[in-house]
């Protein structure tokens, strides 16, 4: 995926990246959840970004559980459901 990202090797295509991550995803890469997460916060979707998050933080990745920490400051995430994302992620 991410050489589709940065059109190294290759030439630079967001679909392929997409399709990479999604795989990686599924197999249970934390990093690629998180990395879907930002796609999606990009596009504008942040349920969608939430719950690619909480995924990857309860795999571990500390990364998705530092921008669930900022989303819940910022109002985007219940009290609840960050809370439930950290014990997830201990």
């Amino acid at each position: 995926a991410r050489f589709y990202h940065e059109g190294k090797c290759v030439e630079k295509d967001g679909k392929k990246e997409l399709y990479h991550l999604e795989q990686a995803a599924i197999g249970g890469h934390p990093i690629a959840r998180y990395n879907i997460g930002i796609e999606e916060e990009e596009n504008g979707r942040m349920d969608r970004a939430m719950k690619h998050w909480v995924i990857a933080a309860a795999l571990g990745h500390d990364g998705s559980l530092d921008a669930l920490k900022d989303s819940y400051e910022d109002g985007l995430v219940s009290k609840e459901d960050f809370a439930a994302a950290l014990r997830a992620h201990q």
